[in-house]
């Protein structure tokens, strides 16, 4: 295996029920809800996408944990960086898949957390205006007791570093109130908790002006998503390709929303495209998309990547490793993601492809 190259794929707790959920979208209510409920809407669309031998799983099943990690450990996946979710005030919320973690000491398997610190809004059901659950920023306090919580994960000794610092992406930058006071004071607070420092990723996209509608959420998008974060006084920057925009620059979203389809988009020009406009610099770390269909969320509002396969994944994989032999650096690449079933980007093995998908990213990356 290349150990050259550090690979970590982004993880999602949602698959267990929550009362928020249960109130919100009805009782019982997970991401296997919309992806079981998931229907073709153009010609050659593939849906529903069923899970292969982990089944639909419960995450509070401690099992599963086990079985995940393995499954990554043994094709070339270093670790999971888990969604957290703090909105303020101590709230968390899908936080139980982690706290089990932590408090069982299992599986020996390395993580690090993002911080995923935007609202909860109704988007995925058509109602963006509705707030489920607010991002607030409340202070010097409050930041200390969610550096308390953070701290007792990065004192695992599963936790992912760099050079001794604990690896913390946050999501939305930008959206932190002063950007880089925050970010200073997280970093005094690190050295203050015993810790070197932190090794903190910020995720954002390109081409800001390049904006269209998805599942009524407004999302950057664009071939080779990044910006320049030096001036947050960033480490480093995690690439993150949310959509493609070349389908969207030509094709008008109220014409799309009048054919009444989601947008769809060769994975094949995402591959050709991938990292194209990413600068050759160590700060701007690859992440590669494992395919794309948010359509069971979204449904006709939605965005398909066609033509996914583990060929053209292996090849993606290829790219961000050569990218990464040329400019150095922390030499993460981060996979969006290994479980996120309901926005079809996924390494778990499904029926349609079961382990071709890791086995070609393992292959990639010992070529």
């Amino acid at each position: 295996m290349n150990t050259e190259v550090r690979n970590i794929a982004f993880y999602l707790p949602q698959f267990h029920q929550i009362p928020e959920n249960d109130a919100w979208w009805g009782e019982g209510f997970t991401e296997w809800t919309n992806v079981r409920k998931a229907k073709p809407l153009f010609k050659n669309h593939v849906q529903p996408i069923v899970p292969g031998e982990l089944g639909y799983y419960n995450l509070l099943d401690e099992n599963v944990y086990a079985a995940q990690a393995h499954m990554a450990q043994s094709h070339g996946i270093e670790g999971f960086c888990y969604w957290h979710y703090w909105f303020g005030n101590g709230k968390r919320i899908l936080e139980k898949p982690f706290n089990k973690i932590l408090e069982t000491q299992k599986p020996d398997f390395p993580f690090c957390l993002c911080w995923a610190n935007q609202s909860w809004t109704g988007v995925w059901h058509g109602a963006p205006g509705h707030v489920l659950m607010e991002q607030t920023y409340n202070g010097e306090e409050d930041m200390r007791a969610h550096f308390a919580f953070l701290s007792k994960a990065f004192r695992d000794p599963r936790y992912i570093t760099f050079d001794g610092r604990p690896v913390f992406p946050i999501y939305g930058v930008h959206e932190l109130p002063d950007p880089p006071s925050y970010i200073q004071a997280l970093r005094n607070l690190a050295v203050e908790h015993g810790f070197p420092g932190l090794h903190i990723i910020g995720m954002a996209n390109s081409n800001p002006e390049k904006l269209i509608t998805c599942c009524d959420q407004v999302m950057p998008c664009g071939p080779g998503d990044y910006i320049d974060q030096r001036p947050l006084g960033l480490l480093s920057r995690v690439m993150r390709r949310l959509a493609c925009a070349r389908q969207a620059d030509w094709l008008p979203d109220a014409l799309r929303k009048a054919m009444n389809a989601p947008i769809h988009h060769p994975f094949r020009d995402v591959v050709d495209q991938a990292f194209k406009n990413l600068p050759a610099s160590p700060d701007y770390i690859p992440c590669v998309t494992t395919g794309w269909d948010n359509t069971p969320r979204c449904k006709r509002r939605g965005i398909v990547f066609e033509g996914y396969s583990p060929e053209l994944l292996g090849e993606y994989v290829r790219k961000a490793v050569l990218r990464n032999r040329k400019v150095g650096g922390d030499n993460f690449i981060f996979f969006k993601a290994w479980n996120e079933w309901a926005e079809g980007n996924i390494l778990e093995p499904d029926t349609r492809f079961g382990l071709k998908p890791l086995e070609a990213v393992a292959a990639a990356l010992n070529s």
